[in-house]
């Protein structure tokens, strides 16, 4: 499995967790995303974007990162494009850093609903910022080892069928939903959760950095 992480703009804590998640993976910046290079000490191999956002020069340590560069008129986010990049040089497995939180809402979103595109496309793809993680959900239940009292989200984005919570202060057992329901913010992880969603789109926020299997 080729693991690549694509940096992002968004907030980043560089804590030991996401260190170990994101250890040994090859590195794409995305216009600011290169901000976060220095402080997860990574050496992105690639910096793409339109560099509307992004400092003028790297940091002097980052001054060879070969650039490839978008006009700002485009109909895709420097972050799409920087994970179409990462794909054609055969990822199959994504790390989006920075894609929660930040400065501008309707991106967080943005890589969100990405998320769900490319994992229904067979990528293995996740969101971290050091502060909150994301995956997509599917049929085949997913664990996830959440430390007890840990709050989650369930996050959907369409009408739901047959919600399954395993694991969880408020379990649920093949629950359906409508898009508009919030019945599923903010549940509590008794330890180790597992979650699946017969149909629909829909994407776990967990307040931590677990392993999943």
């Amino acid at each position: 499995m080729s693991h690549f992480v694509v940096l992002l703009a968004g907030r980043m804590v560089p804590t030991p967790a996401l260190r170990a998640a994101i250890a040994g993976a090859r590195v794409i910046a995305a216009d600011d995303g290169i901000r976060h290079a220095r402080p997860l000490e990574l050496s992105p191999e690639l910096w793409v974007g339109d560099f509307d956002s992004a400092p003028g020069e790297p940091p002097v340590a980052l001054a060879g990162v070969r650039r490839e560069t978008f006009p700002r008129d485009k109909d895709k986010t420097d972050g799409e494009l920087a994970i179409e990049t990462a794909l054609s040089l055969g990822a199959t497995r994504l790390t989006l850093v920075g894609a929660l939180g930040g400065p501008r809402s309707d991106h967080a979103f943005a890589h969100l609903i990405l998320a769900l595109r490319y994992f229904h496309q067979g990528v293995d793809i996740d969101l971290r910022d050091g502060a909150e993680t994301a995956f997509a959900l599917s049929a085949a239940p997913r664990r996830f080892d959440l430390k007890a009292g840990t709050q989650f989200s369930i996050l959907k984005f369409s009408a739901v069928k047959g919600l399954t919570i395993k694991g969880a202060k408020w379990p649920l057992e093949a629950v359906d939903l409508p898009f508009t329901s919030i019945l599923t913010q903010s549940n509590e992880a008794a330890g180790a959760i597992t979650v699946s969603v017969r149909e629909g789109e829909a994407i776990l926020l967990a307040q931590d950095d677990p392993a999943v299997r």
